[in-house]
Parts: C-alpha cells; structure tokens; sequence
C-alpha cells in the first residue's frame, strides 16, 4: 500500500459510501424543519427549536399553545413500515436497520404519550408532505391552534 492510499475502513457491513452519506444526515435545522419553521414564521407564529424542557425535544414548540411538532423523514421513522420492513429485510445489514427503526417507533409513541399526559397537542408530518404541501401542514397547525385557544376559552 503506498502512501497515497487509504486503508479500507470496514465496520460490520457498512460500506465507504454508506458510511460517508450518513454522516451527512442531520438532527437539526433539516430542510424540511427549516421549510416549516419560515411557513409558521411568515404566518406570525413564534415557536421554539428543538425545545428540550419537554420530552422528546420536538423539532418545534409552539409554547404558547403547547403544541409539540415532530418533522419525520420516511425512512428513519418507518413511514409504511408493512411495505418498509420486507424490502429491509432483502437488503444490508436488516438486523440493524429493522431494529434501529423500530426503536424509533417506539420511541415516539412512548414521548407522545408523555406529551400528551403533560397537556401538550402532539403533531407529526412526514418529511415530503411538508415540503410536497407546506401550506397543509401549516393548516393543519393552525387548526389545532384554534382548537387549543377554544378550550381556553371554555374554561374561563
């Protein structure tokens, strides 16, 4: 090997390539958070990023209204995961992934669930249906706004 060359890195089954575009998946400031947030943001509406005084630190955090919003992308969250799960299974490394996703799944019932207990609106959108239809998912926002500020309302 000269000296040029790099020494093949092998981790289990993961591969150069697959290894170098995941790192490259972000937690934080995604596109599709990011196409979200300026949709709210033009409406006027004032939220915050990744809030972690809650459970599962949602992407954002309509405080005001209590409103939990998670942006999911398909893959990592199992979107059609009876379709998703037998193609895992024909591919790399399906151990890992179907356990990783699923892990997931679970994960987010279990931080809705807590949300929801501590009187939070929980609202998840999937990566392409908010950068497919933006003004949906900000409708969709909107009406659970208006159902948080009616019961308000009831109460006083």
């Amino acid at each position: 090997m000269s000296l040029h060359q790099k020494e093949p890195r092998f981790h289990g089954t993961t591969t150069e390539k697959t290894s170098r575009n995941m790192s490259k998946i972000r937690g934080k400031d995604t596109k599709i958070e990011v196409v979200l947030r300026k949709a709210l943001w033009e409406k006027g509406y004032r939220y915050r990023k990744n809030y972690k005084t809650i459970p599962g630190c949602p992407d954002i955090a309509l405080t005001k209204y209590r409103i939990a919003i998670f942006c999911d992308g398909e893959f990592f969250h199992g979107k059609d995961w009876e379709v998703l799960r037998p193609k895992l299974e024909k591919g790399k490394n399906p151990d890992y992934w179907i356990k990783k996703i699923e892990r997931n799944r679970s994960r987010d019932k279990e931080k809705d669930a807590q949300l929801l207990f501590l009187g939070w609106t929980v609202i998840h959108f999937w990566g392409k249906d908010i950068l497919n239809k933006t003004d949906e998912c900000v409708k969709v926002i909107e009406e659970a706004i208006f159902e948080t500020t009616i019961g308000e309302a009831e109460i006083d």
